[in-house]
């Protein structure tokens, strides 16, 4: 393997993996009760002090933290180490309401870099690999953690950042990328510009590392078989450190979480209470490393399962599945949960492209749902008829996965703005 594979820590045992979150959970416990009034407050409000926390058995006793929690700090108020060690800042995109910004030592860098480092590996990256990122610079955590990541495997890295198409297929052909980062929207919108320029047998990409926002198992087999790659999933939040807390190895059944630097349960997401492993709810973490973002119980608001199953690649921590969706961006129409992740795996399984809108409104007190997709474009030539039958076939076959009728609208190649960064794939005009 790369020279930054660990096998004394991706293999440890069960038992020396929770030896390790034992001593780091107390330590970071008593950390955050020391440095970060805020969460010490909420410790007192709900009768916990250091001492009540004595292993992992002891974390459901701790308080959550959330994203309303961290805009209501916003921006001092969870730092865990005074601003003259702090070294660096990333932020969220704000997207869903006010930014979080959180900070990161030297230390934090380097343990952040480090997890980067093992996804790329686990995508079967070395030092004679081209690491392509166009995963976005600056605030957003994307490029930065891969960048780092990219260094300490040892690759030649092209820090490309997202967008300017044409310099990234200039720079894919001429230094002969080998490995991908960037959101699997953006993958897509490459893989379909590839074919178009006809260039195709230039490309010398094997993987692809792609995250930052949800994608379908069709989405994926689509970009694999377009470039040729193999896709893995990688995982992160800017609040627990960026990209890296969890990434796919070659078996691709689920993301290895850095269990020496986060510890990962599954809650109800309505009562908040801990629920057996194996068991679909909202994923929580804890960063037990971070020092300057010490993070505790973190509602990720991501559903998901937590895996245990032996991992054909040797690595033994613990598997999450690929988000299911999120409880906060759950769609709830006409009294029923839809997921933006259902539609789509409906949209790619009846061979349309990953381009596609979802438009939710409320006429007459009562919520409609529309979804607007792009026909391929030897879709584009059929006649109207032929059109309007397509519409009715996905109406239908959405009616199936979802339990309710969508508006079905089909509409020109390239109708839909590309994104470069996070596609924004719904619109709920209730919310106006």
């Amino acid at each position: 393997m790369a020279n930054y594979y660990q096998p004394e820590i991706e293999t440890a045992s069960r038992e020396q993996i929770i030896a390790w979150q034992n001593e780091r959970l107390v330590k970071q416990v008593h950390h955050v009760w020391d440095n970060v009034p805020y969460y010490r407050k909420k410790m007192e409000e709900k009768g916990v002090t250091p001492d009540d926390i004595q292993s992992i058995e002891d974390l459901h006793k701790l308080p959550f933290l959330t994203k309303d929690d961290l805009r209501e700090a916003y921006p001092y108020g969870l730092m865990g180490k005074p601003q003259s060690e702090c070294v660096r800042i990333q932020s969220t995109s704000g997207t869903t309401g006010k930014r979080v910004v959180a900070f990161y030592t030297q230390h934090d860098v380097d343990l952040w870099e480090d997890c980067c480092a093992r996804a790329i590996v686990a995508a079967g990256g070395t030092k004679d690999d081209v690491c392509h990122i166009s995963y976005g610079y600056g605030l957003f955590t994307g490029g930065p953690g891969l960048n780092g990541g990219s260094h300490k495997v040892g690759c030649l890295t092209l820090p490309m950042s997202s967008g300017n198409t044409d310099r990234q297929l200039q720079f894919m052909t001429d230094l002969g990328s080998t490995i991908l980062c960037c959101t699997p929207s953006y993958a897509a919108y490459l893989a379909e510009s590839i074919y178009e320029r006809g260039i195709r047998d230039q490309i010398k990409l094997k993987a692809g590392i792609f995250g930052a926002e949800a994608w379908s198992e069709d989405m994926r087999h689509d970009i694999e078989n377009k470039l040729g790659i193999k896709a893995y999933d990688i995982y992160g939040l800017t609040e627990t450190s960026g990209p890296g807390v969890a990434f796919e190895c070659s078996e691709q059944t689920g993301m290895h979480i850095n269990e020496d630097h986060f510890i990962a349960e599954i809650i109800d997401p309505e009562t908040g209470e801990v629920l057996p492993e194996g068991s679909k709810g909202e994923l929580v973490f804890t960063a037990i490393t971070k020092e300057a973002f010490p993070l505790l119980r973190y509602r990720t608001k991501d559903i998901c399962v937590l895996i245990r199953k032996k991992c054909s690649c040797g690595r033994t921590h613990v598997k999450m599945s690929k988000p299911m969706g999120r409880s906060d961006d759950m769609l709830i129409i006409r009294g029923v949960n839809v997921f933006p992740s259902q539609i789509e795996t409906v949209l790619m399984q009846q061979g349309y492209p990953a381009n596609y809108q979802i438009i939710v409104d409320r006429v007459n007190h009562s919520d409609t749902l529309e979804v607007m997709v792009e026909m391929a474009p030897e879709m584009f030539s059929d006649s109207l008829a032929d059109i309007t039958k397509r519409e009715k076939e996905l109406v239908a076959a959405l009616k199936a996965m979802l339990g309710i009728m969508a508006k079905v609208k089909l509409v020109a190649p390239k109708t839909i703005t590309r994104s470069e960064g996070k596609a924004v794939r719904v619109i709920d005009n209730r919310k106006i």
